[in-house]
Parts: C-alpha cells; sequence; structure tokens
C-alpha cells in the first residue's frame, strides 16, 4: 500500500503528536483519583465545590502528573509535537460569571499559565511542537465535562463569552509568539453539532485576526475544528490568500455512537482503514486545508468515558483473551495510523490516564499496541 501525504502549508512539518489531556484542564476520567467523595464531574463543579482547598490539590496535580521527563519520554520515541489543552481561566479572574460558579464570582485556581510556560521551556529542550489548544470555553461550548461545564452549552448564547475566547486566543498568541515550539493555536476544541455554523465560522475568522496580530502565517497555523458536521460546511472557508496556514481538525472515535459500539474488530479495522481512509481522501481532495486528526485513540469500551454515555456498555474486545485482545488493539492501531498519515498531523488522546490503558499513550507503546518508534 502506497501511502499518498496530503498537501503540506509552507512550514511543511509533519506532526506525529500526543494530547496531554486532563492535565490543564480536568476530566474525571483521566483522574478519578481527584474527584473521589465529591459531587464534581467537571473543573468548574471541582473548583467551585472545594473552594480554597482546590488551590494545594490543583497545583500538585500540575507539578507531578506531566513531567520534564514525559516530553524527554515523547521525544525519545520519535513524537514531535504535543497538543496542550486550556481552559478559558487561563490567564487569571477576568472571565464573565456562570452560574455553575454558584457563590464565587473566580472559582478556578491560579497559577497554571505558570506550568504552560514550564511546558515551553520542556518542549524546546527535546524539540517538541506545541499545538495550544482553547478547550473549554465561558459558558461551555459543548456540554461535556472536556468543555468545562459538564450537561451546560451555552457560549454562543452570549457576546460577552464569544468576546472572552476571542481575548483568550490573543492573549495566547501574544505571550508565546517569540516560542519557537509554538506551532499553532486551534480556536475552539468541539463545538457541538447544535452551535450554528454561520456563528463557527465567524468566530474562527474572528481568531483568526485576534492571532494574527501577533502571529505571522509563517510561524504559527491557526487551527479550527469541525464541530461535528461534514468538512462540505467548510469547502472554500477561510482559504488563501486572504487566510494563510489554517488547519482543519477533526477527531475520530468508535466507542460513542450506538454502531461503532455493536462492531467486532474486523468492522473497527475496515472502518479505520477503508472508510476513514476513502474520508481521508475525499477531504484532501475537496476542502483544501491541510487537516489534522487532533484527536483518536485505541478506545473501544464506552464504559470508561461513561460520564455521559449510556449503557449498554458491551464491546468488541470483552470476551477475547489476552493474546487476542493484545493482536486487535494492535491491527487496530495500525490501520488508524495508516490512514492518518495521509493527513498534515495526528494527535492521540491521550498521553497518561489512570485507568484506560486502551487510551493512554504511553501504556499502548510499552505494551506494543502501537510502534515503538515515530520517527
Amino acid at each position: 500500500m502506497t501511502l499518498k501525504l496530503a498537501h503540506e502549508p509552507h512550514q511543511g512539518k509533519k506532526l506525529r503528536g500526543v494530547n496531554l489531556g486532563g492535565w490543564l484542564l480536568l476530566e474525571k476520567w483521566i483522574t478519578p483519583s481527584l474527584f473521589e467523595g465529591l459531587a464534581a464531574a467537571d473543573e468548574t463543579t471541582y473548583c467551585a465545590e472545594l473552594g480554597e482547598r482546590a488551590d494545594a490539590l490543583l497545583k500538585h496535580h500540575w507539578n507531578t502528573f506531566i513531567a520534564e521527563s514525559d516530553f524527554a519520554w515523547l521525544a525519545g520515541v520519535g513524537i514531535n509535537a504535543v497538543r496542550i489543552p486550556v481552559g478559558h481561566w487561563l490567564f487569571g479572574p477576568d472571565y464573565p460569571y456562570h452560574r455553575a460558579y454558584g457563590a464565587a464570582a473566580h472559582p478556578f485556581v491560579v497559577g497554571g499559565l505558570g506550568i504552560l510556560d514550564r511546558a515551553f521551556d520542556w518542549a524546546e529542550t527535546y524539540g517538541l511542537q506545541i499545538v495550544l489548544d482553547l478547550h473549554a470555553a465561558p459558558g461551555c461550548q459543548n456540554g461535556f465535562d472536556n468543555g468545562g461545564i459538564k450537561d451546560v452549552c451555552e457560549w454562543h448564547t452570549r457576546p460577552e463569552y464569544l468576546e472572552h475566547s476571542l481575548n483568550v486566543l490573543e492573549k495566547l498568541a501574544e505571550r508565546y509568539r517569540g516560542r519557537s515550539a509554538l506551532h499553532a493555536i486551534e480556536v475552539l476544541n468541539e463545538p457541538r453539532w447544535d452551535v450554528p455554523t454561520d456563528y463557527l465560522k465567524r468566530y474562527s475568522q474572528s481568531g483568526y485576526e485576534r492571532i494574527r496580530k501577533h502571529c505571522r502565517p509563517e510561524d504559527v497555523a491557526v487551527v479550527f475544528h469541525d464541530g461535528f458536521r461534514s468538512f462540505r460546511e467548510y469547502t472554500g472557508f477561510m482559504a488563501g490568500p486572504e487566510f494563510g496556514n489554517v488547519v482543519f481538525d477533526i477527531h475520530r472515535y468508535q466507542c460513542f455512537d450506538r454502531a461503532d459500539i455493536d462492531l467486532d474488530i474486523y468492522g473497527h479495522i475496515e472502518k479505520s482503514a477503508i472508510t476513514w481512509k476513502q474520508e481521508a481522501d475525499e477531504i484532501i481532495r475537496e476542502l483544501r486545508l491541510p487537516t489534522y486528526v487532533g484527536e483518536w485513540s485505541l478506545g473501544l469500551n464506552p464504559h470508561v468515558v461513561s460520564l455521559w454515555e449510556e449503557g449498554p456498555f458491551n464491546y468488541t474486545l470483552e470476551h477475547m483473551d489476552r493474546f487476542q485482545m493484545d493482536v486487535g488493539y494492535r491491527a487496530y492501531a495500525a490501520a488508524q495510523v495508516a490512514t492518518f498519515e495521509k493527513y498534515l498531523g495526528w494527535f492521540f488522546w491521550t498521553y497518561k490516564t489512570e485507568t484506560a490503558p486502551e487510551w493512554c499513550f504511553r501504556e499502548c507503546v510499552e505494551r506494543g499496541w502501537l510502534p515503538a518508534r515515530f520517527d
């Protein structure tokens, strides 16, 4: 099989990357130990419920969950990029109020910015590129825990939420524009399918303008997510020459839709190697924007991330022995990588979890499900 690669923008760097999920933005299923004994389901309610006690707990998490040795390990296996999710509260208490905050006007712990500064130091030490990703917007853009407030999707309903999001993008661009590790800024992660497309497009264009005040197209890409809708809704969107170095982001999983959950392992492999390969060919041919698969995993069991998933939780590998499971994960991984290599880049979700090896990049490599090297 010949892998024909996508057209690359002028800086021409193919990214083989890993997300640093659950670090500067909590997700309960990634680090359930942090949430033990709490009613909280996301970072907003975590900080609101704990109050002043959240400060020491979160700072300890930031300083221990990801360390310099993790950047060294990633570089050592040939990974050349990390995607770092951040929340809209990163720059401190200048964000608009939401009722989920309760009695506290500004519940979020301050200090993540210093951790992100350190991540840039580590990335530059080990030759990794960074994609900064606004993963949680005020009011929440998707109703998922990863958007900051589970079961709330109001980001698009108030102009101050939109304006604050744009301000965060501009501050990120201004702060990190001189850093050699800064490869891209993503304007918003996973806005939900019912956020109007026209609203998303206007926001993405405004985000591009804010980022370009500080970062040239030759230096930094601007990334936007598909919002869980067809790439064809973006045909001709943010095209040159008016826009430069724009990247389209898609996320591909096979564990959330009922039809996917009910597939056997052969169906998962076929979807990865045939259906998704055909989609890649269509995106490359029709959209004419370089594309990242910003998130993917070996996750096939929705029970792992079942904060919002409804059962039953049957899945394809549950009746296999260990050898068969290893073969299945290796085949599923290889089929995905073979397809995603057609794009400009990909980022596994995520580097590390407490509970789920099939979502943990390092464990997938160490178990032999993913290749030992990526260079």
